[in-house]
């Protein structure tokens, strides 16, 4: 699995889940097409009507999220840019996805601006399989955010997250040590470690 695998997935379920936000701050989601990927970068488009388009150019981030039928979801949060020669990046969209013919048909299609994700983190979350099993990515030159919990020296190996675990993925060790890629990131451990050792890992950004 890679950065481009996880925005193939996205590409093949399609009509996934956008998440911006307004100019209060509020937050806004609705289904949009994934139109191409390509170079680890996703290219979508909207109408410059759309209170979607000016939520775009106001605060230019969105938080994509999609899940296909083998309960693999994939969430990619970035930055977007518009593209310039937007005509050409319309005409490229419309042969790639002749059903948009349907809703713009002719010239109307101009009516669209095309948009890239650029700067973005991934993620790669599979419920299908036992134990679950998420990895992360990062594309451009945007830091990699570290979730989760970890355990830390305080850890006096008694235990008690490694019989609650939901996935059972802490091994024994001084100190007990959390598999991050199989991890529900739920906190149960964390609540109930009698030691206080296990903390919220902090980003790296």
């Amino acid at each position: 699995m890679n950065a481009q695998d996880c925005l193939q997935i996205l590409r093949e379920i399609k009509d996934v889940a956008f998440a911006t936000a307004d100019r209060e701050g509020k937050p806004k989601v609705r289904i949009i097409d994934v139109m191409l990927v390509e170079q680890e970068r996703l290219i979508f488009c909207t109408a410059r009507g759309k209170a979607f388009y000016r939520q775009l150019l106001d605060r230019p981030e969105v938080a994509v999220t999609g899940m296909n039928r083998q309960f693999q979801m994939v969430r990619l949060e970035g930055r977007v840019k518009k593209l310039d020669r937007h005509r050409d990046w319309i005409d490229r969209i419309f042969e790639e996805n002749p059903a948009m013919r349907d809703v713009y048909p002719g010239n109307a299609r101009y009516i669209l601006e095309p948009f890239r994700i650029e700067d973005a983190v991934l993620e790669f979350f599979d419920l299908g399989r036992q134990p679950i099993y998420r990895e992360s990515f990062s594309l451009g030159g945007i830091s990699e955010e570290e979730k989760g919990f970890m355990i830390s020296e305080s850890c006096i190996q008694c235990g008690s997250c490694l019989s609650i675990c939901p996935q059972r993925c802490i091994q024994k060790g001084t100190p007990y040590r959390i598999q991050q890629e199989h991890c529900l990131h739920c906190g149960l451990c964390a609540e109930n470690c009698p030691a206080e050792a296990i903390k919220r890992r902090r980003s790296i950004c």
